[in-house]
């Protein structure tokens, strides 16, 4: 309660700043170089290449060669006697 006799007074504060920030977008070209290096690289890749002959080999028959010659001579033999 205050005194009814005594005026009231007003002391003031030293004024405080409160800072009300406000942003506002700003467009600012930023400029990126690139180069751009095309490199050719020569990379060894294997491509096989086959070649062959063709050779006929006649093998004998069980009726001929050797076997053959050992019949002939029995038959020889047989008809000597």
């Amino acid at each position: 309660m205050s005194c009814p006799k005594c005026p009231t007074q007003r002391v003031f504060d030293p004024p405080r700043k409160v800072y009300r920030d406000f942003y506002h977008p700003q467009i600012v070209e930023v400029i990126h170089n690139v180069e751009i290096v095309n490199r050719h690289h020569c990379v060894p890749v294997p491509c096989h290449i086959v070649t062959y002959t063709v050779r006929d080999e006649f093998c004998p028959s069980p009726l001929t060669g050797a076997a053959e010659a050992q019949v002939l001579s029995k038959k020889k033999k047989a008809k000597r006697k």
